[in-house]
């Protein structure tokens, strides 16, 4: 008796058969697709050559063309290096020019502003002028005052201002002397000084020469009499003093 596996074994067999029968075909399937790869592979380097050969023509019709370009350019180059030059000096004129119009406007800002600064000078000036001296004229007419009050203190004399046989002149006196005291603090608060120049010399811008007189004891030009003090407001002369001046000898 045969053994079971080789009842099955023996089954088997026609079915192995057919299968082997239906994967006979596939040798064939297989040379038809390595066929089909090769036809694929030429077909793919023919079209390769073909671009190759289209982008070949392009390069190859430029460089014609730029050639032409170049032989049409060249006769134009002088012309154009002519033009090129005649611009350059054309540009070299107007940056002339227009550095000459920056010199004369430069030169112009400096005399607007020097003249500005003057200006703004003299009006400092002239404020503080006007600050000073714009008492001027009212101080100038209280001279008088002061000359007079001066006048009635010289009036009394010497003898009766401090005598007690007359005490009614001697508060006279003392009261025209309280009053010109206080003017002349006025006076110098507001920039008002008195001059006496006895004994000095003679200066024509402060002093007003009223009379000349021999004096041997004194150089000549030296004022030896004062007939009316000078004022001054702020170092400029209110009024000259009157004086009377020592003679050159003859």
């Amino acid at each position: 008796d045969a053994p079971a596996g080789s009842d099955e074994g023996s089954s088997m067999l026609p079915l192995r058969r057919v299968l082997l029968a239906r994967r006979l075909p596939l040798p064939s399937q297989s040379a038809e697709a390595l066929m089909l790869a090769r036809h694929r592979g030429a077909a793919g380097g023919w079209a390769r050559t073909l671009c190759a050969k289209a982008e070949a023509k392009p390069e190859a019709a430029a460089e014609p063309a730029a050639d032409a370009a170049e032989a049409e350019a060249a006769p134009g180059t002088s012309e154009g290096t002519d033009g090129d030059a005649a611009r350059v000096a054309e540009l070299e004129a107007q940056l002339s020019e227009l550095d000459e119009q920056l010199k004369a406007k430069h030169d112009q800002v400096l005399r607007a502003l020097a003249e500005a600064d003057n200006a703004r000078r003299r009006a400092a000036i002239d404020v503080e002028n006007a600050s000073k001296f714009s008492v001027g004229g009212f101080a100038k007419d209280l001279l008088d005052v002061a000359d007079n009050l001066g006048r009635a203190a010289d009036a009394v004399p010497a003898e009766l201002r401090d005598s007690e046989e007359a005490p009614v002149l001697k508060n006279l006196y003392e009261g025209v002397v309280l009053v010109d005291t206080v003017l002349h603090k006025v006076f110098s608060k507001h920039g008002l000084t008195k001059i006496e120049p006895l004994g000095e010399k003679f200066d024509p811008n402060f002093h007003n020469a009223m009379f000349e007189a021999p004096d041997p004891t004194k150089e000549p030009g030296t004022v030896m009499h004062v007939a009316s003090p000078g004022y001054v407001m702020h170092d400029r002369c209110l009024r000259a003093a009157g004086v009377g001046v020592v003679q050159k000898p003859a």
